[in-house]
């Protein structure tokens, strides 16, 4: 009989059989299983089995519950350490004990509109507090806060707690809680509106009572404003206090003495500036303050040690309160007094010029829109003789005319330090505007000279203007080249050669 070989022991078929079994899965797992298959066709009991047994290909993949979900942007550690201390920021304030980039870190993700409490004392970034003002106000002139924007917020804020205070209905601590908050940071405080007390109206009259009564009976305690004594006297720093006692947009509910600068008010703003001593810029305008009121203030600032300029404009201040201001330029060293817009007249106006005769420290006197006449103009004319410290003057629209002018065309050539003088709105006429260039053609000092509507001819105003023009650029070469015009040993201009 022939033999027949056996396919396990050939070379050949035993590789054809391992290839068989790895490029059948499906054979394989039916004989792991106990099921036989066939070349033919699977048997009804292996197809049932097939059906039931799934793809081994789809059993390996991976469900997300994050469809972006990625191990390439797992975020750092420190990463999430910022951003839960930002998030917990305000109950557990970290910052101090971070390094200084992870500081920068936290302050540029926190919000702006933490409690002050926190973030006063804390956080000195200039990036989060220009954050801060950015958001709470669309102009901001920072020049203005000498390049600090925490000042600026501080000052800001303070002072529209002040514009919106109601006497009797707002608390005080509102504003007296900021003290520890802002008191290093507050330099300046310019309020345009201080608000009056609530009046609660009146109770209807009898038949027996007068119906002749008017709206400013009361006392005026009902009218009197917030008390400043207590802010300012925490305030550290201040340098510059700007108040208005009335109100902004009142609308249809206008009413004269949302406008009144009570007696009680005056004495306790005269109490507040003494006690203020780095206060050198005081402003009270628009506030009604008359001859009284304003003696009162003028007296707690005699021999103030550091006040340098006051502005009382657009009052009702008369020659008495003149004579309280030409008292305090001998007792103080005031550099800038505005009194524009009052009711000063001739009187006062001498009493002014007696003081800047004798005065070496005041370097503006703002006049305008007064009555001083020609009475007046002369005397601080002549005072004009003796001033050597004086640069601005502005006397537009004093009812003056010709003998002013013919008295300072005299002065102009005798005076070497102003340099800005205006006598605009005048009646000078055409001859006080040819004595006033006469005058001119022998100043070499004065760069601005204000002669708009005062009834000086074209011709005197040309050519007062080039005298003006060639004072400026004699100015601007004594700055460019100082060594030329000025001896470095005397200080005194030197003598051209050859």
């Amino acid at each position: 009989m022939q033999e027949t070989p056996a396919t396990s022991s050939a070379p050949g078929s035993r590789s054809q059989s391992l290839f068989n079994v790895t490029r059948q899965p499906s054979a394989l797992l039916g004989a792991s299983l106990g099921v036989q298959t066939s070349k033919t066709g699977p048997t009804p009991a292996s197809a049932h089995l097939k059906a039931k047994v799934p793809n081994t290909r789809r059993m390996c993949r991976i469900i997300s519950e994050d469809a972006e979900w990625t191990l390439a942007i797992v975020p750092l550690l420190t990463e999430l350490c910022i951003q839960h201390i930002v998030k917990n920021f305000e109950n557990n304030p970290i910052l101090k004990q971070l390094l200084p980039e992870h500081q920068e870190k936290v302050l540029s993700l926190l919000p702006p509109d933490l409690p002050l409490s926190l973030t006063a004392n804390l956080i000195a970034d200039e990036n989060y507090w220009q954050r801060c003002c950015t958001k709470r106000w669309p102009v901001c002139h920072l020049a203005r806060y000498g390049g600090s924007w925490k000042r600026m917020f501080f000052e800001r804020h303070l002072e529209s707690q002040l514009k919106f205070f109601i006497p009797g209905t707002t608390d005080p601590n509102v504003i007296l809680d900021l003290l520890p908050l802002c008191r290093d940071y507050v330099r300046r405080l310019q309020v345009d509106q201080l608000l009056p007390p609530v009046r609660l109206p009146a109770p209807p009259q009898g038949e027996e009572q007068s119906d002749s009564g008017s709206e400013a009976e009361g006392g005026e305690s009902e009218k009197d404003h917030y008390q400043l004594e207590a802010l300012v006297a925490g305030l550290k720093h201040l340098e510059e206090l700007d108040l208005v006692y009335g109100i902004k947009d009142c609308g249809v509910n206008f009413q004269w003495n949302f406008f009144l600068f009570t007696y009680q008010d005056c004495h306790s703003l005269a109490a507040t500036v003494k006690a203020c001593h780095t206060l050198k810029i005081f402003k009270l305008t628009r506030s009604k303050v008359d001859d009284d009121k304003a003696r009162i203030l003028i007296r707690s600032l005699l021999d103030h040690p550091a006040l340098e300029e006051l502005d009382l404009s657009h009052n009702l201040i008369g020659d008495r309160g003149a004579r309280a201001a030409a008292k305090l330029l001998s007792h103080s060293r005031l550099r800038v007094l505005n009194l524009a817009n009052n009711q000063l007249r001739a009187p006062g106006a001498q009493s002014l010029a007696h003081a800047l005769a004798h005065n070496t420290n005041l370097v503006s006197l703002n006049l305008r829109l007064n009555c001083i006449e020609d009475e007046g103009g002369q005397a601080i004319a002549h005072a004009l003789e003796t001033n050597k410290c004086l640069t601005t003057l502005h006397l537009g629209g004093n009812e003056l005319s010709e003998p002013t002018a013919t008295l300072l065309s005299q002065v102009l050539p005798i005076n070497t330090t102003l340099i800005s003088l205006n006598l605009s709105c005048n009646h000078i006429g055409v001859d006080g505007g040819k004595q006033l260039l006469e005058g001119m053609s022998d100043n070499k000092t004065i760069l601005e000279f204000d002669l708009r509507l005062s009834d000086v001819s074209q011709e005197s105003e040309y050519l007062i203007g080039q005298a003006l023009h060639a004072n400026r650029e004699a100015a601007r070469q004594r700055t460019l080249n100082p060594g030329h015009f000025m001896s470095p040993i005397t200080n005194c201009p030197e003598k051209s050669v050859g």
